[in-house]
């Protein structure tokens, strides 16, 4: 934990193994961690500064999120290919779903709007969108190879994913049951994170090598429209 206006740590909460992603519930002030190689989700009171439970799956943990709407934190349980549900009023998995032909659902953006759900299958390498009122899978699109984190912009309506071979997969939401690939983006390779900003539409890219060599370097990009291009 970071304390802002000091600008240091804190303090330091042990969880399972490889934490690996985190979805803020902030209604309930609860932080829900997946610790992908301990197969389990800690649960975080961050009015109390510590781990109030932790949930345990036969599963390794993706990405979760959290649907302000649904009210629902969402988990990827990536070696079983099944979505979770977990309710934060008492933190216990209300719902398993199939996420159908998509092989290790890890990445994880949503939609929360129209209840979608965007997922990235690291085995197959697709880009699954997932009904998150019906609980099925209504598409799958194909990513560059690598695929890791998701993100959505709400305002253009676009899924970016990031890909370890040196691409941005970009998608195009037409509407809830429509959706088609714009392009695999090129940036360096290994980049596997991302973060959009919903207000200037920038798509920042953390590098850890440029051209072979390693590096920590922050890339941003502007989202373009009407063009061939999505990214500059």
């Amino acid at each position: 934990m970071i304390d802002l206006k000091q600008m240091k740590v804190i303090k330091k909460l042990p969880t399972a193994a490889k934490p690996d992603g985190s979805a803020y519930a902030a209604p309930f002030h609860k932080l829900y961690v997946s610790d992908e190689l301990g197969r389990a989700e800690a649960i975080v009171d961050v009015q109390q500064d510590k781990i109030i439970k932790t949930l345990h799956f036969d599963s390794e943990t993706g990405m979760p999120q959290y649907d302000p709407i649904a009210r629902k934190i969402y988990v990827n349980l990536q070696d079983q290919n099944i979505f979770a549900v977990i309710d934060p009023h008492t933190d216990e998995v209300v719902g398993r779903y199939s996420v159908g032909k998509c092989d290790g659902n890890h990445g994880m953006a949503l939609d929360p709007e129209h209840k979608r759900a965007f997922l990235a299958c690291e085995g197959n390498e697709l880009m699954t969108v997932f009904d998150l009122e019906k609980h099925q899978p209504i598409a799958f699109l194909p990513l560059a190879k690598g695929p890791d984190v998701v993100k959505y912009d709400s305002g253009l309506k676009r899924i970016y994913v990031a890909c370890y071979s040196g691409a941005i997969s970009v998608f195009q939401e037409d509407d809830p049951d429509h959706f088609r690939k714009l392009e695999d983006f090129p940036v360096q390779k290994k980049v596997h994170s991302l973060a959009v900003d919903q207000d200037t539409h920038r798509v920042y890219a953390p590098e850890q090598e440029v051209d072979g060599h390693p590096a920590a370097r922050m890339t941003i990009y502007e989202a373009v429209t009407g063009q061939t291009a999505t990214l500059r």
